[in-house]
Parts: C-alpha cells; sequence; structure tokens
C-alpha cells in the first residue's frame, strides 16, 4: 500500500447547545508515502479541521482516515504536528524542549537524546542547545519545534501554517529547510497555508477548498521542474506564475489568498 493517509468520505459536524455546524462534508482523499500535499482555502473551509481529525485529536461525525493502513482512533506516535506557534515551555533549556515528545511517550534513553542533540545539530541549534526560548529569535524557535516533531521520529507530518507568524526573509528559509529535511529523511507532509506561493514553492499537489462548508474544489499537481528545487529556487521556475494564477482563480480573487 503506497497511501501514507486516506481521507475517505469524512464529514464534521460540530454542536453547541445553540446551533449545529457543517465543518467539511464528504471529503476524501489520499497522500501517498514521500508525498508532499497542501491544502489551502479561504477562512472556513475546515483546513485546520482535517489536521486535527488526522491526527486523531476529533473523530469525525463520519467517514474514516487510515494513516499507514490504520483507522485513526486517537493521537498516534505515527504522526507529528507542528503549529503556527512554537508552544516552548520558557522554564526548559532548549534540548530540553526538542525531546518533550520523546518524555511524554516514554521512550527518552541516552541514545534517543543524542539523536535530539543530532537533529540540533542539523538544524544549526546545537550550540544553543541549553539556551532558553526567549533566548531565541522566532525562527529559531521554530527550528526547536520543527526537531521537536521529528525527535519522536513520526511517518507524517502535519503542518498547520507554521510559518505565518514570521517575517518574510526567515519564513523563505525555514520553508527550504523543512522541505530539504523532510526530503532527506523521507517524511510525509501535509502543510495548511494561506499562501499560494508558499504552497505551491513547497509540495508536490495542492488541494484546494472551498468554505461552507469545506469541500474540495480541485487538485493540482505541481510540475516536475517546479517542485524538484527547493522553495526559493522554484518561486523562479517557468510556469511558477501561470499555476500561481491558475489557483488564484479557484479563489475567485478572494483577498484572504496571499502571493
Amino acid at each position: 500500500m503506497n497511501e501514507a493517509v486516506k481521507v475517505d468520505d469524512v464529514t464534521q459536524v460540530y454542536v453547541t447547545e445553540q446551533r449545529a455546524t457543517l465543518a467539511i462534508q464528504q471529503m476524501s482523499f489520499a497522500i501517498h508515502r514521500g508525498e508532499f500535499v497542501s491544502l489551502i482555502g479561504p477562512s472556513g473551509c475546515g483546513k485546520t479541521t482535517v489536521l486535527s481529525i488526522i491526527a486523531g485529536l476529533i473523530a469525525p461525525t463520519v467517514g474514516t482516515v487510515q494513516v499507514a493502513g490504520e483507522t485513526v482512533r486517537g493521537p498516534s506516535t505515527r504522526v507529528g504536528y507542528m503549529l503556527q506557534q512554537d508552544y516552548l515551555f520558557p522554564w526548559r533549556t532548549i534540548a530540553d524542549n526538542a525531546a518533550i515528545g520523546l518524555e511524554i511517550s516514554g521512550t527518552l534513553s541516552k541514545e534517543k537524546k543524542e539523536e535530539v542533540l543530532h537533529l540540533l545539530d542539523e538544524m544549526g541549534l546545537l550550540r544553543f542547545k541549553d539556551y532558553y526560548p526567549a533566548q531565541l529569535s522566532g525562527g529559531m524557535r521554530q527550528r526547536v519545534a520543527l526537531v521537536r516533531t521529528l525527535a519522536t521520529d513520526p511517518e507524517i507530518l502535519l503542518l498547520d501554517e507554521p510559518f505565518s507568524a514570521l517575517d518574510y526573509q526567515t519564513k523563505l528559509q525555514l520553508e527550504d529547510l523543512v522541505v530539504e529535511t523532510l526530503r532527506a529523511k523521507r517524511k510525509t507532509a501535509l502543510l495548511v497555508t494561506h499562501d499560494i506561493s508558499e504552497a505551491i514553492a513547497m509540495s508536490d499537489r495542492v488541494i484546494v477548498l472551498e468554505p461552507n462548508p469545506g469541500r474540495i474544489r480541485k487538485q493540482f499537481e505541481v510540475p516536475t521542474a517546479i517542485r524538484d528545487p527547493l522553495p526559493f529556487v522554484a518561486r523562479e521556475q517557468p510556469g511558477f506564475n501561470a499555476l500561481f494564477r491558475d489557483i488564484w482563480q479557484e479563489f475567485g480573487g478572494d483577498t484572504d489568498a496571499e502571493s
């Protein structure tokens, strides 16, 4: 089986005392092993809801989700989740923050601690291992969050707008770092973003959602010439702007989609 993630006819309804809200409706798609896919769409299309269901944080009202061929019934170490905010504990050192997932899962060992230090080294953070989060820049903190996510060796990474709070230069640097790292480690990834350029530059495939309720509007395969280079260079490739315009048209010119 080549499918790392399979979302099958999923509908999600949120119910309160006042009303029921249909968040996503009859959504189906698959992500192949090693593939990088982006979900984009305006507010209200259920992007984060989809990630929460795949992560096992909420159960779908209707339909099923499978990870590595097994039905998702709750959180699993097979899935890593990286958020917009780094959520580092200010009283823990960088090395201790990076290892917290291993601590929680009860798998922290001497060998695993060495692997965490190796990951920090790969991210250019080893000399900061004894620093505290307040001593690091926003981009460095997000690199720590990436190490924390990778430390448990998940098969699939869910990325919920992890660069949106960063300045543009740092964002571009982290896009390259994330793609290069995930390719080297042969990870599968699903990115949620409002940024069309980011989605094209980082992905093998882009899924455009429409809102109220969230449904798949259209899927776009990113041409090899664009997806082979790292994101910064991908933006300069022939066909990038044309693909951007095609995806932009699916938004209907919605200003919530960034260039």
